[in-house]
């Protein structure tokens, strides 16, 4: 019995000492509340395009409506670990892992499917890490959106999907977001969204520590490979080829963030190229993009560029917001095929009390497909939310976004290449909720 006690007590300050040198903090969200939603367009999702298959996008025209207890509308639900450890001198060595989490499914988490990284920490210099991480854009975009990167449709800016009990429709805002053959897609860089980049996975990032006011960052990820075809010859005569070939998936991206009294000024851009010679010919289209609202996958051969800038002013009483973003992707292949994207929004939130607050935003764009014979689309969001605070950690919201545009992409399913087609019905949507956040 005393050796047990014993060997308890030697357990317990082992443990106390590792704990004074590093530290583990588990942290998480959890929304949960009322999500409806009313949709008017093509009968085409943009997240079930996973099969391969996307023929029946835009096929038809579809109405529709849901009403549920639906969960993560003002923020994603999440949990995740974060820790640090002191190395002296200034520098510590630091990690996040984090998981999307959905409170009302019956599918549990299996993967770190948000963040996955480690890296140094030096005071006075910056962060130096590695591993799956936000973009540069995102890193900057969402501290200058007045509706907090919400995820009901009507941001122009932070473009998700319409939020519904039914399914996932595609909201517009660009007919080619999200559409790709997932079957034929090199898996090289994971990354999700569809009006910008969220995260990038094989990524290096170092980020400054802030001197006279400015901040800066750099972002570069890369996963190529090489490989030799070769013939495997089986019994009775069986011959079986092994393919080969090349992929080549950079990623550079850089942001800078400057404040001075009231006023914040950010701006970002950030380039995805995918290379892989063994698909497309000139001629063809080659557009497969950046899968929307999950973690997808870059597309063959194509460079899609981001770009952002944005200001904030608090005048006391409220505070402005103002962004503009730029999309455009073109074919390695053939330059003289490109999509683009463009949108600006503005944006106010006011503290009306000590525990509301409240915020609107109104944005437009357009988004448009060179090489082809779809015309421009263009489309305007609106969206108005209010926030009452029951402590530091935990809220009720109420929220209203709606999207409304010119017309709506439709795709043909491609054996090697996902291509874009002619232009389908206008589409619109709206969203409402209210719901219930906890942070921990």
């Amino acid at each position: 019995m005393k050796k047990s006690l014993l060997a308890v007590a030697a357990m317990t300050a082992f443990a106390g000492a590792a704990q004074a040198q590093s530290s583990v903090t588990v942290y998480g969200i959890l929304d949960v509340g009322y999500v409806g939603s009313s949709y008017k367009g093509t009968s085409g999702t943009a997240n079930a395009v996973s099969s391969g298959n996307s023929s029946t996008i835009g096929s038809a025209t579809t109405n529709a409506t849901s009403n549920a207890i639906g969960q993560s509308a003002e923020s994603t639900s999440r949990i995740g670990f974060k820790g640090t450890e002191d190395l002296g001198g200034g520098t510590s060595a630091l990690f996040t892992v984090e998981v999307g989490l959905n409170p009302n499914g019956a599918t549990s988490f299996a993967t770190f499917n948000r963040q996955a990284f480690v890296g140094l920490k030096k005071n006075g210099l910056g962060t130096v890490a590695a591993g799956t991480q936000y973009t540069p854009l995102f890193d900057v975009q969402s501290i200058t959106d007045a509706a907090g990167n919400n995820n009901l449709v009507g941001n122009a800016i932070y473009s998700g999907s319409l939020q519904s009990s039914t399914g996932t429709f595609d909201n517009g805002l660009g007919a080619y977001n999200g559409q790709y053959n997932a079957a034929t897609v090199n898996a090289g860089l994971t990354a999700q969204n569809s009006a910008y980049v969220t995260r990038s996975s094989n990524a290096v990032k170092f980020q400054s520590d802030r001197f006279a006011g400015v901040a800066a960052q750099v972002f570069y990820a890369q996963n190529n490979s090489s490989s030799t075809q070769y013939s495997v010859n089986y019994a009775g005569g069986t011959t079986v080829n092994a393919g080969g070939g090349v992929a080549n998936n950079t990623v550079v991206g850089a942001n800078v963030d400057y404040i001075w009294n009231k006023l914040q000024v950010v701006a970002a851009y950030q380039q995805f190229k995918a290379y892989d010679p063994a698909f497309g010919t000139a001629g063809t289209v080659l557009l497969t993009t950046i899968a929307n609202g999950t973690a997808g996958s870059m597309g063959y051969n194509d460079t899609d560029a981001q770009t952002y800038g944005a200001a904030t002013y608090d005048f006391g009483i409220l505070k402005g917001y103002a962004q503009y973003i730029n999309r455009k992707i073109t074919s390695n292949i053939d330059s003289s095929y490109t999509a683009t994207r463009q949108a600006y929004q503005l944006g106010v939130k006011s503290q009306l009390t000590p525990v509301i607050s409240t915020y609107v935003t109104a944005g437009m764009g357009n988004s448009a497909l060179f090489g082809q014979s779809v015309p421009k689309q263009n489309f305007r969001t609106f969206q108005i939310g209010t926030d009452y605070n029951l402590s530091k950690r935990t809220n009720l919201y109420v929220a209203y976004g709606s999207f409304n545009q010119s017309s709506s992409g439709a795709v043909g399913a491609g054996a090697a290449t996902t291509t874009l087609g002619a232009a389908a019905t206008p589409t619109s949507g709206a969203n409402y909720a209210a719901g219930i956040r906890h942070t921990f």
